[in-house]
């Protein structure tokens, strides 16, 4: 046993950088679900349009 004070590190920092990857990651996915979500919001619009202008009866 020694009576001097010895400084011990602690390598919490490859913990903090797994979390912090992790968080990215999902913030990524959560941003490509809702583009994909807006594209096919956007492609059924369209959709739904197009029919209205088959279905509208022109009056010549």
């Amino acid at each position: 046993m020694s009576t001097d004070k010895e400084d011990l590190e602690l390598e919490d920092d490859l913990v903090d950088d797994d979390n912090d990857d992790s968080a990215e990651r999902s913030v990524d996915v959560a941003k490509t679900n809702l583009t994909k979500r807006r594209i096919i919001d956007n492609l059924l619009d369209e959709r739904r349009l197009q029919k209205q202008l088959n279905d509208y009866d022109y009056d010549f």
